[in-house]
């Protein structure tokens, strides 16, 4: 009897992900969580690699500033937004969510790759009950959909998954369309899932949250 796992890595195995590499995230747990379900994945650092892209992620940690940045020197902006404005799939994790809204407020005003009108403002310290609470938000938490979702992506995730979070900022001033999901922080909704065309931000980690986040990268491939 062949197991579940050998049916998931048999029906992805001709699916290619293109991980960008630009020095800025630690990419092993994002290349394994691929490879466990039979993808083939290729880390890319080229305009060209980028274009031949099938299912492109831009993973990131670190400051806004500082991934505008190595994407800019090595030239790689440009083709980042043809593949999400081709409608081809796209994901961007943490970081690489926060990169494709116009602009960052973190350490001074910066432009990002502006595929989805919004911008990036730091965590309130202060929630909705007056009470200071930890920054940066840091663990588990669970999924709230937005419930009027209409597009594509509405069996991405399901309602109370628990996600992982490492993060001090978070989405703003995003048309209500473009959120899938987010979760409640002391009161505060931060933005966790954003969509547009064929294109998917997470400000979680899908890969570190166990089930729920392979259960979503496996539902990114099926695109």
């Amino acid at each position: 009897m062949i197991s579940l796992k050998i049916i998931s890595m048999l029906e992805f195995m001709n699916k290619k992900v293109s991980i960008i590499d630009y020095g800025l995230c630690n990419l092993y747990n994002v290349v394994a969580a691929f490879e466990s379900m039979g993808a083939s994945v290729e880390l890319v650092e080229s305009k060209k690699k980028i274009s031949e892209a099938e299912y492109l992620v831009l993973p990131g940690v670190g400051a806004f500033k500082d991934g505008m940045s190595l994407l800019n020197k090595k030239n790689l902006t440009s083709e980042i937004i043809n593949h999400i404005q081709s409608n081809k799939p796209f994901l961007g994790i943490c970081l690489g969510m926060q990169m494709m809204f116009d602009k960052s407020f973190e350490f001074g005003e910066h432009n990002g790759l502006g595929v989805i009108n919004g911008d990036v403002i730091k965590i309130p310290s202060i929630g909705s009950n007056m009470i200071k609470h930890k920054i940066p938000h840091i663990g588990w938490n669970n999924l709230v959909l937005n419930e009027n979702i209409s597009n594509n992506f509405a069996n991405l995730a399901s309602n109370n998954d628990s996600m992982y979070f490492v993060h001090s900022f978070m989405a703003n001033k995003i048309n209500n369309d473009n959120i899938l999901a987010h979760v409640d922080y002391n009161g505060i909704k931060i933005p966790s899932i954003i969509t547009i065309k064929k294109s998917i931000g997470c400000q979680f980690h899908p890969e570190k949250s166990g089930k729920h986040g392979l259960s979503l990268l496996h539902n990114f491939l099926d695109l």
